[in-house]
């Protein structure tokens, strides 16, 4: 099983991206595994590339992937420790490091064997597996199943780079089952290798030189902590070693650094993989290209780079001056004066002072500099741990180069190298459950990337262009592998589009929504790719209107259903410079079952004015079973004009309610006027509550007037008093001396106390 992320974008060099549509299918991969048969990391093709040879825990495997959609056991040998020696090492099983081809014939097996490295030679001729030769071998393989190699076979010989004891501490670069009476050799110094991790090798069959790319301490600077440093060394293929200096040692070695790095910030100095991308046919081989995945020892979350190197320029650095190391000191300094005679091959029958030269000074002043100057590939958000390249050719004859970058988790990220930038065109899950992977195998002739994991070996296409349902989808994944033929189908080779602003208008047929009134829309659309700007279009969208629709982080827009809604809405996604219409609805107010009859519309709006339409949509046949939900045009009809009273409704249920708070703001008043009144000694005498009033027996209209202090608020009323209500109110003048004078008085202000009996 397997599943794919389109539109995932992680080069920060590039800030647009065009990916696949958001009903791509799930990617097509073929996957091999046995149940018995674990840690399938180490591959290798046969060269009429029908056959895959997998180095796996205990076990060689011989598969069949002559067919792309197939891949089927064709033979399976054991290859474990004995009984003691697993005694002897508990739980330390055989991971095969080395897979090579020595010649037709024979293939060539190395593996840790219970940390006491053992190397096979396999008969691998017409349908014939089988192994004819066991070895000690120490020194080609590492003893840990977990530490990295490099191994490459030439001509027969086998060139290695690992470790040569149980502890994995003493490095060594060497050359085995020399041919033509020629001794093995070897660099083993610990002042020549720090702390390596090999990572890759390549050869350069014009120089008749190997490659070996790793990343070791160096010691070249001073600093409190170990800094980190990408290497690219050297040796020739034909070195014999000194006569006397440097016997069965390399006379060739050279080491220089690799530098990957953005303009003022802290370099990339840890090298994870290296893919050496050789030249087309007719080429020299100094076109050849070397793509390197490095990542930082200071950086606090997953980041790593993509730098790509030419075969000249590292030629061009051996060349040139070089370092060398006091031995007293254990400093390096630069080298005085011209030593042509450094980086070169040939140095057989040189004198003994021009191999002590040699021995010291094999570390280069200058660096191999990244084609451009820098990365051409940044991702912040990333991890990655191998890399694979391959060119391929457009219908217009632009050639594209076409990376695959593996990340830690398990993720397979298509990225292509396009003028402007590069771009993550896919992001393929090779696995449900994230798992590490080991090892890449790239065939570009078959057009089939293997990766091998803890698990099972998976096939997966360069390119499956049939998840492409529509013109526009293709042309907007800007997949160089594949193209858009007029019969309504995806195939290989297609031209890039290359427009300042590309409007793709797509026939999307509108999904009709029918909906009661005041009821809640939600209109869902999709994201094509993860970077795609979503907007809504409509002619119910104003300014007067906006308030009344709200649009989610998913792109969601919900609205109330009203006479002021009801209408058509496009989603439309837009990324870079190119926008595409997603999804196409069509919002009307439902009525009565029975008046209700599904009608299939087309959509035949122009493309917006201005704009051309310079490529033709031709879909294919895909489920499209939208049903429009029509009115009839009698009483529905009507209903669609009748006007909505919900914003009047708003406006008198405030009114009430504020008209209810004043009215209660009164009584709180009144009832407080009322204890304050009671509190006090009575206002009138007997004698003069028997009185009664004549104008209160007439019947007359007395204006009433309260006062309150605390809210500097008054209430003045005119109250008629009929003559039949007695004892209704009762008015009191109280007259108080404020001081000890005969004859001042002052009066208080008349105080009206209503009580209601």
């Amino acid at each position: 099983t397997s599943s794919i992320r389109s539109g995932s974008m992680l080069n920060s060099l590039s800030t647009s991206l065009l990916c696949l549509g958001p009903d791509s299918t799930d990617r097509p991969l073929v996957l091999f595994s046995l149940p018995d048969v674990h840690n399938t990391t180490t591959l290798l093709l046969s060269d009429d590339r029908s056959t895959l040879y997998v180095g796996a825990q205990d076990t060689l495997l011989s598969l069949d992937v002559s067919q792309s959609d197939v891949i089927s056991l064709k033979k399976k040998v054991e290859w474990s420790p004995s009984e003691r020696e697993i005694t002897e090492c508990v739980e330390c099983p055989n991971l095969v490091h080395v897979l090579r081809s020595l010649n037709s014939t024979h293939l060539y097996a190395c593996g840790s064997f219970a940390f006491s490295p053992h190397d096979v030679f396999i008969v691998s001729q017409h349908r014939n597996f089988s192994i004819v030769q066991y070895g000690n071998a120490k020194g080609r393989c590492p003893f840990s199943p977990f530490q990295r190699s490099s191994a490459i076979t030439v001509d027969g010989e086998l060139f290695t780079a690992t470790t040569t004891d149980f502890k994995g501490v003493q490095p060594q670069i060497s050359r085995h089952l020399s041919k033509h009476g020629r001794p093995d050799v070897s660099q083993d110094s610990s002042v020549a290798l720090k702390e390596p991790t090999f990572v890759s090798s390549s050869l350069d069959p014009a120089d008749k030189k190997l490659y070996f790319f790793f990343s070791e301490v160096g010691k070249e600077f001073s600093f409190i902590d170990d800094l980190q440093i990408a290497r690219v060394a050297q040796v020739c293929k034909d070195d014999v070693g000194g006569q006397r200096t440097l016997q069965k040692k390399w006379t060739s070695f050279a080491k220089a650094p690799l530098i990957c790095q953005l303009p003022k910030q802290l370099p990339f100095n840890v090298l994870e993989d290296v893919f050496t991308l050789q030249p087309a046919e007719g080429s020299g081989a100094a076109d050849t290209l070397f793509y390197g995945v490095f990542t930082s020892q200071w950086s606090s979350g997953p980041e790593s780079a993509v730098c790509v190197f030419k075969l000249q320029d590292v030629r061009d650095v051996f060349t040139q001056s070089y370092r060398t190391f006091d031995m007293q000191t254990h400093q390096w300094s630069p080298l005085v004066g011209k030593h042509s005679y450094l980086g070169k091959c040939g140095h057989g029958n040189a004198s003994d002072s021009v191999l002590a030269e040699v021995k010291r000074s094999f570390l280069t002043s200058d660096s191999v500099k990244p084609d451009g100057g820098g990365p051409i590939m940044v991702s912040s958000g990333e991890r990655y741990s191998r890399v694979a390249a391959m060119v391929t050719e457009a219908a217009n004859g632009t050639q594209y180069t076409v990376l695959f970058l593996l990340t830690e988790s398990g993720l397979l990220h298509k990225v292509v190298l396009f003028a402007r930038g590069a771009q993550v065109i896919e992001e393929i899950q090779v696995f449900t459950q994230a798992q590490p992977i080991k090892s890449m195998l790239l065939s570009s002739v078959k057009g089939v990337l293997y990766i091998g994991t803890s698990e099972g070996v998976t096939a997966v296409p360069v390119a499956d262009c049939s998840i492409y349902r529509t013109c526009r989808q293709c042309v907007l994944a800007r997949d160089p592998l594949c193209g858009w033929s007029r019969s309504g189908t995806a195939v290989f080779l297609t031209r890039p589009v290359s427009s300042s602003h590309l409007y793709l208008f797509s026939n999307v047929l509108p999904t009709e929504v029918g909906v009661k009134l005041n009821e809640v829309v939600a209109l869902r659309c999709v994201k094509p790719s993860n970077l795609a700007a979503l907007t809504w279009t409509s002619p119910q969208l104003n300014a007067r209107t906006k308030n009344l629709f709200i649009q989610s982080a998913d792109g969601t827009l919900s609205f109330i259903a009203t006479a002021d809604t009801f209408g058509s809405y496009r989603c439309e996604a837009e990324e870079g410079r190119y926008k595409e219409v997603v999804m196409s609805y069509n919002v009307q107010q439902t009525a009565s079952p029975r008046s209700m009859s599904p009608v299939t519309k087309v959509n035949n709006e122009p493309p917006p004015s201005g704009v051309d339409e310079p490529y033709e949509d031709i879909p294919t046949e895909t489920a499209n079973n939208a049903q429009v939900m029509t009115d009839q045009p009698d009483d529905a009809q009507q209903v669609l004009q009748q006007k909505s009273y919900y914003s009047e409704l708003v406006v008198v249920a405030l009114l009430l309610a504020a008209c209810v708070c004043v009215m209660i703001l009164a009584g709180l008043h009144t009832w407080n006027q009322r204890r304050a009144g009671l509190k006090q000694k009575p206002l009138v005498s007997p004698e003069v509550s028997s009185r009664t009033d004549p104008s209160m027996e007439r019947g007359s209209e007395v204006t009433l007037s309260l006062r309150s202090s605390s809210h500097h608020a008054s209430l003045s009323a005119a109250v008629p008093l009929p003559a039949s209500v007695s004892h209704l109110f009762v008015c009191h003048h109280e007259k108080m001396s404020r001081r000890r004078t005969s004859d001042v008085e002052k009066t208080n202000e008349l105080k009206l106390v209503v009580l209601q009996l």
